[in-house]
């Protein structure tokens, strides 16, 4: 199985959605994460998400953002949107129905949640980090939880 998390830079949610996600799977899953916009190419992880998820014993201060790119679509088996505006910039470049079908928005793994958004802690402070974090956490869980069973 192979999933792909993906919000707006790909340095605040959608790292700590892939670290989260890479101590739930078994190893043969291949967890990764990208943005839709290519602002922070190549840079590792907001400090303040990095920090967050050491707090919690992950690592992901060796991740690089990068955006979405076409071969995603046929490379993952599912791909978590973290919000509404995320969800709809990735189904624009989706080709075909069958890598449409692939797209979905993070939370409505939460089944009483399934319009919720994971909301960007990037304005924010380490408060915003810690609630992204335990949403993130939980989205993860169900994700899990649906795919293995």
């Amino acid at each position: 199985m192979k999933i792909l998390m993906v919000c707006l830079g790909n340095i605040c949610r959608s790292p700590l959605a892939e670290g989260i996600m890479k101590t739930k799977v078994p190893e043969s899953f291949f967890v990764d994460s990208a943005g839709t916009i290519s602002l922070h190419e190549g840079e590792a992880p907001d400090k303040r998400a990095v920090k967050t998820a050491a707090n919690h014993h992950i690592d992901i201060s060796q991740q690089r953002s990068r955006p979405i790119t076409k071969t995603d679509f046929d490379t993952f088996d599912k791909i978590y949107c973290m919000d509404i505006d995320v969800y709809e910039d990735v189904v624009s470049k989706a080709q075909n129905e069958e890598q449409h079908q692939k797209i979905l928005l993070f939370m409505s793994a939460l089944g009483d949640h399934k319009n919720t958004e994971v909301p960007d802690p990037y304005w924010g402070d380490m408060k915003n980090f810690e609630d992204v974090f335990q949403l993130l956490d939980k989205g993860c869980d169900a994700i899990k939880n649906q795919i293995l069973s």
